[in-house]
């Protein structure tokens, strides 16, 4: 992988039937740009169509009927054949089953679906003939992040459809789905880019960053820097600095041997930044595999590093 660029995502795509959205998902993995690629199509359903097509285009297929089985095992091996290969992402693309709620929140923020209607209108089934009985002027679709709260997950987007004067369930539900087979990829896209944006992951350092007690941002040396009022720094993010190409995390290390010791373990990862003494260690954050909750430890521990005792005792360690 060449310096300063992250590897496309890998995404899973969860079915039960003809695959028409995994296949829009596909197609467009395949443009130039996409930051996405499909790594798995899997089902609860053997005979479902989407699988011959998943095949016939090489892509991996993973197929387990849940008859007979508990929610959590279906749901224990499905997530099982995801993991085994890779994906980090899932989207659901007409896949006909509950999740259970401890397979959602652990891909809480990484696990979307599509729903043919304007959210929060219309959760649940027969959301066109709703619209139309309710005398609506527009139909569509929503993409959302998955919860444990059916359909209700925040909303990545939303594309409307004119509803025409008499039209039937079946023509509006028709053209929904071309709006599905354009919104569904955008998204997708986009959730997966922002891991890779200076932009949000710079936002998500300061969250963390910014919940330590007495901790102020600055910007030093054009970057975004986070230290403690009145006080020593203890944090800075790197965007291209100097022109090196990389998003990361600057934070304190016990000196030359921690560094080294941790390039040594990861160098894609960790390396020595320009500028700084050898107590301070950068840490990629652009890779698109951040784990925020080592990130926040990182930044607890290089906060306690600087703080004063009585700023100290105001944190478990």
């Amino acid at each position: 992988m060449a310096e300063g660029k992250a590897a496309k995502a890998k995404v899973a795509v969860l079915i039960s039937g003809s695959g028409t959205n995994m296949a829009a998902l596909l197609y467009a993995s395949r443009l130039p740009g996409s930051p996405y690629e499909i790594v798995l199509v899997a089902s609860n359903r053997p005979e479902a169509a989407g699988l011959a097509l998943a095949a016939a285009e090489g892509i991996p297929t993973f197929a387990l009927p849940h008859k007979g089985m508990s929610r959590d095992a279906h749901d224990a091996a499905m997530e099982a054949a995801v993991v085994e290969h890779g994906a980090r992402f899932i989207a659901l693309a007409g896949y006909m089953r509950i999740l259970s709620e401890g397979f959602v929140a652990r891909w809480e923020g990484r696990m979307l679906n599509i729903h043919p209607s304007l959210l929060p209108k219309y959760t649940g089934l027969d959301t066109h003939a709703r619209a139309i009985a309710a005398g609506d002027t527009h139909g569509g679709c929503t993409v959302h992040l998955v919860t444990a709260d059916l359909d209700e997950g925040p909303v990545l987007g939303q594309l409307p459809v004119a509803i025409r004067p008499g039209e039937s369930t079946e023509a509006l539900a028709a053209r929904v789905l071309f709006a599905e087979y354009q919104l569904y990829p955008r998204c997708l896209a986009e959730l997966v880019g922002r891991e890779t944006s200076p932009v949000w992951l710079t936002e998500q350092v300061r969250q963390r960053a910014l919940a330590l007690p007495a901790a102020e941002e600055t910007v030093s040396h054009g970057m975004a820097c986070f230290g403690i009022a009145k006080g020593k720094k203890f944090a800075w993010v790197s965007n291209d600095h100097h022109g090196d190409g990389r998003v990361a995390l600057l934070v304190k290390v016990s000196g030359a041997d921690e560094q080294e010791q941790l390039i040594e373990s990861d160098p894609a990862r960790f390396y020595s930044p320009a500028y700084f003494g050898s107590d301070w260690i950068a840490m990629r954050l652009d890779l698109g595999d951040v784990d925020w909750d080592d990130i926040a430890e990182w930044l607890r521990r290089s906060w306690s590093a600087i703080a004063p005792r009585k700023l100290t005792a105001m944190l478990e360690f």
